[in-house]
């Protein structure tokens, strides 16, 4: 929710006829701050200025880069009356003035604007320096150790905080006026230092490139405000990169030249000759390549032809162990582990053990863990070098479970070092290893895929596990399907359902909804429920009880941590930043914690993060939960798989709340119980593949909650979206020789 339920942003407007009167003060306490816009409520001991005696406590709304606890604000608009909460002074413009005051710089320390300074170390810097305090942290750092429990650590810590928080106030008065919030502003000050201003003023459309979270719009309004020119060369380019962008981020690696040019020309409003002489630049430059009347960023260009080439080479490079014997091999196998595997398991462990490369897909249930399991076996009797990998860390978690021996993720295999801003394996540098088994293949889009392959020695087998009936990969590409749709890697399908009990019904529903059959429910104890619920907020009301009372009491799962919300959409009524804002305040609703924006975040808190951050560790979807909150700090502590990492206030933005997350978000995952949303209201992302990859995340307890009809539609909707690649073609047929291709420098 972007603002805060007392104090909505479009709720009230002045009268722009009317004259502005002034209000001054200190600013007493922030009752609300929308970092990303700027929108600000907050509490002010007045000065004087609009009011009719000094000491009055008023409420100030408006937009304003920055403000803290303790500063000196001058604010200039109209007084109104908010039809909930009374009179408040509506600011045009708010100036805010570093306080002189012992108190006002007590309390502006205080804030938590400075990390290192909590209330305790406010106080005791103010007791030590009273109004030389600020002079002292900027000139005379040094003297900071004379302050009781600070010592060099963290005095290095207050200056270097307070120095980006002047950098970044500077940064922000400029760019508020374009719309770019605080948060943002503090990663471009992170990205650009004092040079900030000078870049954006003279190309803003280096951040889209640059700096996390600000896209091209944003650049654009930046860049037109600053002077560049409707149809410059330099916008018509960024337009450009930008269209190609949306549609990788739409999972296509490739767009047709018309395409492309038409898409910019509606986005930019530039000539189709402005736009044909940028593209020519791009090509010249080398940050797009052409084949044929195809269009792709040289990265995906290059991605996808070393895919194709790198699977080719493992396919004709010889075994360097001597070859399995799978008559022999796959009765072994079955002995050891007690089973006897069907027909089909048994073509795919053949295939396994002959073939350098080669794929297994299948639903849930019929047994590609087994296979996975089989294969540790044989190949493990061989003595040979075994690495398990998965694209998330709960699927590389659940295949280590299953096998006994260590499994990674994708990530953590390669080992990114950021000293050198890539993985330490790579093309030049291959892993050791003799047989690599990769599960969950359908979520690896092409650019990771590619990055895993460069790093394989030619000698590798490679086994591909994965269910391509699920979504695709949140990234460009349809490498699972494009794999088995080229005929070029062998692939055994299976279908035979094992996994299933008397009374288990969440595997046969995932494939009645795979078939487009109706769901089977059944009275009485079961492992799946569908709970007709026609209105979007009686769905939430029964998703709290859900969840707070009937799961935790017939099910005994803790639902803080075993219960996992999965919704088709983010915003609106039934998105996941609603539903987390809802469930946070039935299951954890008080405790210290860190703000940001609207979201507290408080110990207990189940979140997720939203980019790959390598220095981290920690990638895109991983799911942890707060264990500290240091208020004095403004800091927090999250674990990852029991890996305990630390967030700076500045790093919120890489979290979000995860009571609830997107399906798209939960592939790769499993959860003891889940919850799935579906309304007519999602009406737009209703599909087949949806459905099933959201009843497959559930391990011991699927509910379904929603109208009968949009699980119908869903249901009934199986036109999957076609991704624009060519790696089928190129893993097919090598490209021919009279090809036109461009990839630039």
């Amino acid at each position: 929710m972007n603002a805060h339920p007392h104090h909505n942003e479009a709720q009230s407007s002045a009268d722009d006829t009317a004259p502005l009167e002034a209000v001054t003060g200190t600013v007493e306490s922030i009752v609300f701050r929308n970092d990303e816009t700027g929108y600000t409520v907050c509490s002010v001991k007045t000065h004087g200025g609009g009011v009719r005696q000094r000491d009055t406590v008023v409420t100030i709304v408006g937009s304003c880069a920055a403000v803290w606890e303790g500063e000196e604000l001058h604010a200039e608009g109209q007084w109104i009356r908010h039809p909930s909460h009374g009179q408040q002074f509506q600011a045009k413009t708010i100036t805010c003035i570093t306080p002189t005051s012992t108190e006002g710089l007590r309390r502006y320390l205080a804030s938590g604007m400075i990390k290192g300074i909590g209330p305790k170390f406010a106080q005791r810097i103010v007791d030590r320096f009273g109004e030389r305090t600020l002079d002292v942290i900027d000139k005379e750092s040094g003297r900071l150790r004379e302050v009781e429990g600070i010592g060099e650590g963290r005095r290095k810590l207050i200056k270097e905080s307070w120095t980006e928080q002047r950098g970044v106030r500077e940064i922000m008065i400029f760019l508020q006026s374009h719309g770019i919030g605080t948060a943002k502003a503090s990663r471009i000050y992170r990205q650009y230092g004092a040079d900030a201003i000078a870049v954006v003023k003279r190309n803003p459309y280096r951040l889209c490139e640059d700096v996390w979270g600000i896209g091209f719009k944003t650049a654009d309004g930046i860049a037109l405000s600053v002077g560049i020119p409707h149809d410059s060369e330099v916008r018509a380019r960024a337009g450009l990169i930008y269209t190609l962008q949306t549609e990788a981020d739409e999972g296509h690696c490739f767009t047709i030249e018309s395409d492309l040019l038409l898409h910019a020309q509606e986005l930019l409003g530039i000539t189709v000759e402005i736009l044909g002489d940028a593209l020519a630049k791009e090509f010249e430059k080398g940050t797009l390549a052409k084949e044929d009347s195809r269009i792709y960023l040289r990265d995906l260009f290059r991605a996808e032809t070393r895919v194709a080439t790198i699977l080719r080479r493992l396919l004709d490079a010889p075994q360097p162990f001597a070859p399995i014997d799978a008559a022999r091999a796959i009765p072994w196998a079955e002995s050891k582990m007690g089973l006897n595997l069907a027909p089909l398991q048994r073509e795919a462990l053949r295939n396994a053990v002959t073939s350098k490369v080669s794929i297994i897909t299948g639903g849930p249930g019929v047994g590609k863990t087994t296979i996975i399991r089989a294969l540790t076996e044989i190949f493990g009797a061989r003595k040979l070098d075994i690495r398990l990998a998965a694209p998330t860390g709960r699927a590389a978690k659940r295949m280590s479970e299953a096998t006994g021996r260590e499994a990674q993720t994708i990530h953590r295999l390669l080992k990114f070092n950021p000293n050198i801003g890539g993985f330490e394996f790579n093309l030049d540098n291959p892993m050791s290893g003799d047989c690599f088994i990769l599960d969950e293949t359908s979520m690896i889009d092409i650019r990771l895929m590619d990055q895993f392959l460069q790093a394989l020695p030619d000698s590798v087998t490679l086994v591909m596990v994965g269910d391509t009936d699920q979504l695709p990969s949140v990234g460009p590409g349809n490498v699972l399907r494009d794999l088995i749709a080229s005929g070029a890697i062998p692939c055994c399908r299976l279908d035979t359902i094992f996994r299933q009990d008397t009374s288990g019904l969440i595997v046969r529903n995932a494939h009645h909804v795979n078939r487009g059959e109706p769901l089977e429910t059944r009275a009485g104890d079961s492992d799946f429920y569908f709970v007709e619920t026609g209105e979007p907020d009686k769905i939430i009301a029964r998703t709290v009880d859900l969840m707070t009372q009937r799961i935790p009491s017939k099910f005994k799962l803790n639902p803080l941590a075993d219960v996992q919300v999965l919704t088709p959409m983010r915003r609106n009524l039934l998105g996941t930043e609603n539903l987390n804002d809802v469930i946070q305040a039935a299951l954890n609703p008080s405790g210290p914690s860190l703000v940001r924006g609207c979201t507290h975040f408080r110990v207990n808190d189940r979140v997720m993060q939203l980019r790959n951050n390598y220095d981290k560790e920690v990638f895109n979807g991983d799911i942890g939960f707060i264990k500290q909150v240091d208020e004095e700090d403004r800091a927090l502590v999250v674990l990852f798989d029991g890996k305990p990492v630390r967030y700076a206030q500045s790093e919120l933005d890489e979290l979000v709340l995860a009571y609830a997350c997107s399906i798209h978000k939960s592939q790769g995952s499993e959860y003891p119980a889940v919850i799935v949303l579906l309304h007519t209201q999602h009406y737009k992302l209703l599909q087949r593949n949806l459905l099933y990859t959201a009843i497959t995340r559930g391990k011991r307890l699927v509910l379904v909650v929603g109208s009968s009809r949009a699980v119908h539609i869903a249901i009934q909707a199986n036109q999957v979206r076609e991704r624009r690649t060519s790696l089928r073609e190129r893993l097919h047929v090598p490209l021919a020789k009279g090809s036109h291709s461009t990839t630039g420098k």
